[in-house]
């Protein structure tokens, strides 16, 4: 375990310019990332439609910059993680070049995952402090109140109306079919995975803001805890629903651990009890609820049950992800190809899943068994490193690794990269994470 163990712990030497210029416009650039992440869907939709394909991927220069910044400064230090996934995304467009679909665009576009957003975790692990995570979740917490106006707003309304305008100005509007007649709607996302994404995010800093009960407004708190209840029949998203579990699972874990935290553990419960007796008075409420329990019951029927809603939505991708890896070729279809992007770029229809809808199974599809093992393999022991040293923190009293992890956990290992908004947080939960986890 010593190999894995040091590429998450940053020296005293690589914080001594904590205050210099170079680390305060990394830090910017970090922020910059993440605004872009929350709003760059905005842009692609209602303001800068025009600009809607370029701004896909308009926090990659942000993230070539900060990794050349990080470099220059001696800030980002060469780890086995980083190593291998860069090695793995130049290897990449080779056999994509030469031996799969044969498109340097496309292949470029799957190698930038590799290259240049999963270097990204380990530059926001060194520069960003415990204090910048803090903020970084306040901000999350106030922006998920006006969020949760905003799916409300796009819920109610039909897909012809402005909030609900797709990608590029579309008039057929940006929702994704859910229940009841109604659609999921994807707040200032491209896509509705951006809004679930979203609020399973800001859910782990509101149960964690309960649980320390410092350092933030509580009137803000209870009214994100409200939009946080809210939002998740208001998305239709059973992924928002089975997250904002997990991190509630964390935090029942953390109890044990902690047993004093039994109190807030019981505040938490009343809150949510009250919240949800407040908005079940609301028609607003009551008919999102309703399509919500529709879209849930429907996917159990089909699915089989709760049992077969967990193991078909996370260990059934992971398992079909692996058992397609014998009718692959040696090196791969190529990488990229599995994006929504390359398969625009490769048949012109960016609605076809050339390779694979799950992520694991992406993998193997572009690169190969080889190669695509190797990436699930990097990524399941990047997540075990964290769950581990998370767990030791917890073990040490401090709460804020754990409850980063609560959303990490499933986005880390298996989180859809082919999609930029599902990358982009990835890359900004595991990048936090590590800087919790830094000893400053």
């Amino acid at each position: 375990m010593t190999t894995i163990t040091a590429p998450l712990t940053v020296s005293n030497n690589t914080i001594v310019t904590g205050i210099s210029t170079q680390h305060l416009l990394l830090k910017r650039g970090i922020w910059a990332y993440f605004i872009l992440l929350i709003f760059e869907g905005a842009l692609r939709k209602w303001f800068l439609p025009g600009l809607s394909t370029p701004l896909l991927i308009v926090r990659d220069p942000i993230a070539v910059y900060l990794l050349w910044l990080a470099i220059k400064d001696g800030i980002l230090r060469p780890n086995i993680y980083m190593s291998t996934a860069v090695l793995i995304g130049i290897i990449g467009i080779f056999t994509a070049l030469f031996f799969g679909h044969g498109d340097l665009a496309v292949a470029i576009f799957g190698a930038r995952i590799f290259i240049f957003h999963f270097p990204l975790i380990f530059v926001i692990g060194s520069v960003f402090t415990r204090e910048d995570i803090i903020k970084m979740g306040k901000v999350l917490v106030y922006i998920s109140v006006p969020m949760a106006l905003l799916i409300a707003i796009q819920f109610y309304s039909p897909q012809s109306a402005w909030v609900n305008r797709g990608i590029g100005g579309d008039l057929k509007g940006a929702g994704f079919s859910g229940a009841l007649g109604y659609y999921r709607p994807p707040g200032t996302f491209s896509f509705t995975n951006g809004n679930a994404l979203f609020f399973a995010f800001a859910g782990s800093f509101i149960i964690y803001f309960w649980l320390v009960q410092r350092g933030i407004n509580r009137i803000i708190l209870i009214a994100a805890t409200i939009s946080l209840i809210a939002a998740i029949p208001l998305s239709i998203s059973r992924a928002l629903f089975f997250s904002v579990a997990s991190s509630l699972l964390f935090a029942i874990i953390a109890m044990f651990r902690k047993p004093q935290l039994f109190g807030r553990f019981v505040l938490i419960g009343l809150i949510v009890f009250f919240s949800f007796g407040i908005l079940s008075t609301t028609p607003f409420f009551d008919t999102s609820r309703e399509a919500f329990l529709s879209r849930f019951e429907t996917a159990n029927e089909t699915e089989g049950g709760m049992s077969g809603v967990i193991g078909g939505r996370y260990l059934g991708g992971m398992m079909t992800g692996l058992g397609s890896s014998p009718g692959v070729p040696l090196l791969g279809y190529g990488l990229g190809m599995g994006t929504n992007a390359g398969a625009m770029l490769l048949t012109g229809d960016n609605s076809l899943f050339l390779i694979s809808e799950e992520e694991w199974g992406r993998l193997i599809g572009e690169l190969g068994p080889v190669l695509g093992l190797l990436v699930i393999i990097l990524r399941l022991a990047l997540t075990l490193k964290m769950t581990t040293a998370s767990y030791r923190r917890l073990s040490a009293g401090d709460l804020l690794p754990w409850m980063l992890l609560s959303f990490g956990f499933l986005n880390i290992p298996q989180g859809q990269w082919a999609q930029p908004t599902s990358l982009g947080f990835s890359t900004l939960i595991a990048g936090l994470i590590v800087a919790s986890l830094r000893k400053e």
